[in-house]
C-alpha cells in the first residue's frame, strides 16, 4: 500500500511514479480524501485538547466548591458532554474516511522501482544473462506427450474428480514430484532458510496483505461459507505470519522457505497452455520469502534471486535471467527478476520464478515494522518461488529425454528419486 501521507502531500509524484507502468493514474479523488481527512484529523485534535482542559476546571470546581450542583459546574459538564458529542461525531466521520481512503489506495499498485528497464509490456523486458546450453533438436516430444507415455500424470481422468486443467499424478511422476519438493527444500534450508509449510486456506486479511485483494479476487478460488480463500500462492501465508508486528531488528532478515498447494483460476488465459503442466488450477510450490531490513533489500533482492537460481544449476536445466519492465511488474512487486526455463518442444524458454522486492509495500498493508534509531519503521519484504514444481518436472522430463524413450534424472535429485532413470514400461 502506498503512503497516505505522499499522496496527500504529493500527488503529482505519485502519479508520475505510477505512470512508469505505461498506464494513467488518476488519483485527484483519494487526494481529496486525504486532505478532509487531515482537517478531520485536526479538528479532532483540537476537541480533545479542549475537552481535557476542560475536565481540569471540572476537577478544580469540584475541589473548591462545597455543592456538587453548584450553576457552575453545571455548565461545565454541560460543556464537557458537548465536547464529547462532537469528538464521538468527527470520529465517525474519520472511521468513515479511512475506510474510504483506504479502499482506494489498496487498489493502487507499488511504485516501479528507478532501476527497472522502462517498458509497456513484456516485450521491453531485459534479458540479463543466460546459463547452461539449451537442446535445438527437432521434432522434441512435448512433456505431456513423455507423461502420458510413461504413465507419470493423468488429466482425463481428473476430469471426472474434478474438473479441466487439473491432474492426478501416478507412479513415478508422483514420485517425481515429491523428491524435487524434498531436494529444494532440503537445499534452502542448508542455506539458512527456516522451513513452514502454511494453512492452505487463508482470510481476507491475508489476501489484501500482500496484494492478491481487492484487484485480484477473480483469480482466486473462495469458500462461499467463510472468510476463506484458497491460496494462491504461499506469499500470502508467509506475509500474514507477521502482521500486525514489530519485529525486533536483530533477528533480521528472516527467511522463509515453504511448500505449499497453490490454487490459481487462471481466469483470462483460457486457450493458452490447456495441455500438461504450465498452468493447472492446482499446483505445488515451494516459496522463498524474506522480511528484511529497509536499507538491505537491494542485496537481498540479489541473494533470493541467486538462491532460486542455484536450484536450476543444482539440476543442469537452462535458464535465463530476465529484468522485468515497469509496465509488466506484478501488483505488489517494485522490481523482478525472471527465471524461465529451457522446454525444448516449444525452443523457448518458460518462467519458472518470479523473484520480487517489494520494498515496504506488502509490510503497509500488513503493518509489520521494524525499530530503525528507535523508530518504528515499516520492514521490506522479499518473494519468490524456488521453484515451481510442475514446471520443473516439465523441464526435466524434456531436457532430460534419450534416444529410447527413458527420462535421465539430474544426477543431483537421483539420491531424492531413488533412481537415475525413468525408464518406459
Amino acid at each position: 500500500m502506498l503512503d497516505q501521507k505522499l499522496i496527500r502531500e504529493n500527488p503529482a509524484s505519485v502519479e508520475k511514479n505510477l505512470s512508469l507502468r505505461g498506464k494513467v493514474f488518476k488519483i485527484s479523488h483519494v487526494h481529496e480524501l486525504t486532505i478532509k481527512k487531515r482537517e478531520i484529523d485536526t479538528e479532532i485534535s483540537i476537541l480533545q485538547s479542549e475537552s481535557k482542559k476542560l475536565s481540569k476546571l471540572i476537577g478544580q470546581e469540584i475541589s473548591r466548591s462545597q455543592n456538587n450542583d453548584s450553576l457552575e459546574l453545571k455548565n461545565l459538564k454541560k460543556k464537557g458532554n458537548d465536547y464529547r458529542i462532537k469528538i464521538s461525531e468527527f470520529e465517525e466521520k474519520q472511521r468513515t474516511l479511512n475506510k474510504q481512503i483506504n479502499n482506494e489506495i489498496s487498489n493502487l499498485p507499488n511504485f516501479p522501482s528507478k532501476d527497472a528497464p522502462i517498458g509497456k509490456d513484456e516485450s521491453n523486458n531485459v534479458q540479463v544473462k543466460t546459463w547452461g546450453d539449451p537442446i535445438l533438436k527437432e521434432n522434441v516430444k512435448s512433456h505431456w506427450e513423455i507423461g502420458e507415455r510413461l504413465n507419470l500424470f493423468e488429466s482425463v481422468k481428473s476430469t471426472k474428480i474434478s474438473k479441466s486443467r487439473f491432474i492426478t499424478l501416478i507412479g513415478n511422476g508422483a514420485r517425481l514430484e515429491r523428491a524435487l519438493i524434498n531436494f529444494m527444500l532440503d537445499i534452502h534450508s542448508k542455506n539458512g532458510y527456516l522451513e513452514l509449510i502454511p494453512p492452505a486456506l487463508v482470510n481476507s486479511d491475508s489476501l489484501l496483505g500482500s496484494g492478491q485483494l481487492p484487484k485480484f479476487s477473480n483469480e482466486s478460488f473462495k469458500c462461499s461459507n467463510d472468510d476463506l480463500w484458497l491460496s494462491p500462492t504461499a506469499e500470502v501465508p508467509l506475509t500474514s505470519f507477521h502482521r500486525n508486528e514489530i519485529i525486533d531488528p536483530k533477528l533480521l532478515p528472516i527467511k522463509y522457505v515453504a511448500y505449499s498447494p497453490c490454487f490459481r483460476r487462471e481466469a483470462g488465459s483460457y486457450g493458452r497452455d490447456t495441455k500438461g503442466l504450465i498452468r493447472l488450477h492446482q499446483f505445488n510450490k515451494v516459496e522463498l520469502y524474506w522480511f528484511s531490513d529497509p536499507s538491505k533489500s537491494l542485496t537481498a533482492h540479489e541473494q533470493i534471486t541467486a538462491d532460486a537460481e542455484s536450484i536450476l544449476q543444482k539440476l543442469n536445466l537452462p535458464y535465463r535471467l530476465i529484468d522485468i519492465c515497469t509496465g509488466d511488474l506484478g501488483f505488489s512487486s517494485s522490481r523482478t527478476f525472471d527465471l524461465e526455463v529451457w522446454l525444448p518442444s516449444s525452443k523457448c524458454y518458460r518462467e519458472i520464478s518470479s523473484c520480487s522486492n517489494c520494498l515496504d509495500f506488502q509490510a503497509r498493508r500488513s503493518s509489520i515494522r521494524t525499530k530503525i534509531d528507535k523508530k518504528n519503521t515499516y520492514i521490506h519484504t522479499l518473494n519468490g518461488s524456488g521453484l515451481a514444481i510442475g514446471r520443473t518436472m516439465a523441464a526435466i522430463l524434456e531436457n532430460g529425454l534419450q534416444t529410447d524413450g527413458s527420462v535421465k534424472i539430474p544426477d543431483a535429485l537421483v539420491p531424492y528419486f531413488g533412481s537415475n532413470l525413468i525408464k518406459c514400461n
